[in-house]
């Protein structure tokens, strides 16, 4: 046979590898953007829930603790099964009950049904994050940290779009129809996992592709303690950013804008990086989010309102651009048999943080102030330079770029 005639089947097979690779993206985004979405719905139903059935802000921070720590806490046996079954079947029964959780608390008309139905929607959701990265991990072998930071993005599309979804729908109908729809809605983008998603490939050996003898082992965990002061920091601050907008001026509409443009940078701040990461390095990218983390928070104590507006979608950038570089990282440090697992203990200590976080930073607000107790997240940001120096050590020859 000729070169060119070996070459041709090749071609032909890369191609076809290609075209899965983007569609384990496109539904594994999609996922992601469901199941963010319906965690951020939460902030919608919470008002509607107090009215509807009488209860006190301790009661609907117990219902948001149901949900997240369901999810939280379930992330890891769910990604233990995906090693043994085939995820994408996983992802689709859990994706399935998530929407039939939100079903549910659209049909129930007690306390108990509601807290059953949180339940039910958590545990489904905590399928999504260990078996949807994997997928993208697998499907783009060592290319693979461009596309996941493509889909942490999907994610803040999803949290952005579904409760916009609800607020609408509620201009519309009760507030039980647009459950009804959103779980539709869910149920449809179950059935797109089980149908469109490529199956997810099973790797096997004990050290991850391209990984040298001695290189990246103990660097996981590392990765995993930057990854909870980083969701930390950016938890913390968010915490006090309203407060410290109101004492520079702003009314209550100005400080919803400023969010906003917050989340609209964190939001390009989770794609742009996780290319950046790939083609600059991951100790660069670290060491340029976190110094800008730390230079916009001193920024933020420092300017006046006006100013302030300009370098607000800066800080978000910054704020969430180191995810998408630490996530896309998860599978350098992790033996591509243990991959559900590695990003299911990632994303359970990031959530963890994500919840603390704002408690700690909230107690030391009380004691020093909310001026010095942001400061103290910019320092905490600081600390990560460090450490992200010495991980690089363990990522030293991990891929062949």
């Amino acid at each position: 046979m000729t070169s060119q005639g070996i070459e041709q089947p090749q071609a032909a097979a890369s191609a076809r590898q290609f075209a899965g690779a983007r569609r384990t993206l496109a539904v594994a985004g999609t996922a992601h953007a469901l199941h963010d979405g319906y965690t951020d719905l939460l902030y919608i139903l919470l008002p509607i829930w107090q009215t509807e059935f009488g209860l006190g802000y301790g009661m609907l921070a117990a219902f948001r603790g149901l949900y997240a720590g369901t999810m939280a806490a379930l992330q890891v046996p769910s990604g233990w099964l995906a090693e043994r079954v085939d995820g994408r079947i996983i992802l689709a029964i859990g994706t399935a009950l998530a929407a039939g959780g939100y079903a549910l608390a659209g049909f129930t008309g007690s306390l108990v049904g509601l807290c059953a139905a949180l339940a039910l929607s958590g545990a489904g959701s905590s399928t999504q994050h260990p078996i949807a990265s994997a997928a993208v991990s697998r499907a783009y072998g060592a290319s693979s940290r461009g596309p996941l930071g493509t889909y942490n993005f999907s994610g803040d599309l999803g949290k952005a779009a579904i409760p916009a979804l609800t607020s609408l729908l509620l201009t519309l109908m009760p507030w039980r129809g647009a459950l009804w729809l959103l779980a539709t809605l869910g149920a449809a983008v179950a059935a797109a996992v089980l149908l469109l998603m490529p199956r997810i490939a099973r790797a096997e050996g004990s050290q991850p592709p391209r990984m040298k003898a001695g290189r990246g082992q103990g660097g996981f965990w590392l990765l995993f303690v930057i990854g909870m002061l980083d969701t930390g920091v950016r938890m913390g601050f968010l915490t006090f950013l309203p407060f410290l907008l109101k004492a520079k001026g702003a009314s209550l509409p100005t400080v919803g804008v400023a969010l906003a443009l917050v989340f609209l940078g964190g939001a390009a701040g989770k794609f742009v990086c996780g290319w950046l990461g790939a083609r600059a390095g991951v100790l660069l990218t670290i060491l340029a989010t976190e110094g800008g983390t730390a230079a916009c928070i001193l920024g933020v104590l420092a300017l006046p309102l006006v100013p302030l507006f300009v370098l607000l979608p800066a800080l978000g950038v910054m704020l969430n651009g180191t995810s998408s570089v630490l996530y896309g990282t998860v599978p350098d440090l992790t033996p591509p048999d243990r991959a559900e697992r590695a990003f299911a203990l990632f994303y359970t200590g990031t959530i963890g943080s994500g919840a603390i976080s704002p408690v700690l930073y909230g107690v030391l607000g009380d004691r020093v102030g909310a001026h010095w107790a942001t400061a103290a997240t910019a320092i905490v940001a600081l600390a990560i330079l460090p450490l992200a120096f010495v991980l690089a050590p363990h990522l030293a020859g991990v891929r062949e770029q």
